[in-house]
């Protein structure tokens, strides 16, 4: 029964992975269409999305079966919590993809984004679907140390995220209101995108230690 029940828990890493994959992909494809002002893109990302909403779902699904099947103990006990939690995170992450889709298909044919503040959303982009693809691979492993390096790679999004808002607010800005204000939420999508990565990274922390590293500035997603 108990190696039953681990095999159960491994498909539903597998599944929790599997997510992982999915939002990294969509928010490649939502910083292309926005960057390249494609909107076929953009309209994959925004149809794509309820599958990850149906993802979550199987996640949770499976997670709650398995707290019915028998009372685990210890790490079980953490791994299913944690693939709950892990499984809202994912969905948001899908989510702000979309959000950033949805920004890109608003605009189009015109560009979301003046030339001058492209490359700091192609760096966040690719910070974002790095953290991503990191967050799949540490599912798998439950490496620790990976984990808290995904933390630490954060940093960069948040740093680009502030110096954002420097930009938008300088004097001299050129490009109105309207253009302001999506730079600002766009800044916005990515940088709590890169968070709820850290979250579920925290997850893992908490599936392998049995403790639940400090939020700070997560606290609230």
């Amino acid at each position: 029964m108990r190696e039953a029940y681990h095999v159960e828990l491994e498909q539903l890493a597998d599944h929790l992975a599997a997510m992982s994959v999915q939002v990294a992909d969509a928010m490649e494809r939502a910083t292309r269409a926005l960057l390249e002002v494609d909107l076929s893109l953009a309209e994959q990302v925004i149809s794509d999305d309820a599958k990850v909403d149906d993802a979550r779902a199987q996640c949770e699904e499976q997670a709650y079966a398995l707290l019915a099947l028998q009372a685990p103990v210890a790490t079980d006990l953490r791994t299913v919590l944690a693939a709950i939690h892990a499984a809202e995170s994912l969905e948001r992450m899908g989510d702000l993809a979309l959000h950033v889709a949805k920004a890109a298909r608003r605009r189009h044919p015109e560009p979301v984004l003046p030339d001058s503040v492209r490359p700091y959303f192609a760096e966040m982009g690719e910070v974002a679907v790095k953290l991503a693809r990191q967050t799949e691979q540490v599912i798998h492993s439950k490496d620790v140390e990976a984990a808290k390096t995904i933390e630490s790679e954060d940093d960069q999004v948040d740093d680009i995220h502030r110096h954002l808002f420097t930009v938008i607010m300088d004097r001299d800005w050129p490009h109105g209101v309207a253009a302001a204000v999506d730079v600002t939420l766009l800044g916005r999508f990515y940088e709590r995108y890169s968070d709820h990565a850290v979250s579920v990274a925290k997850r893992m922390i908490f599936v392998v230690t049995g403790k639940m590293p400090g939020y700070g500035s997560d606290e609230d997603l």
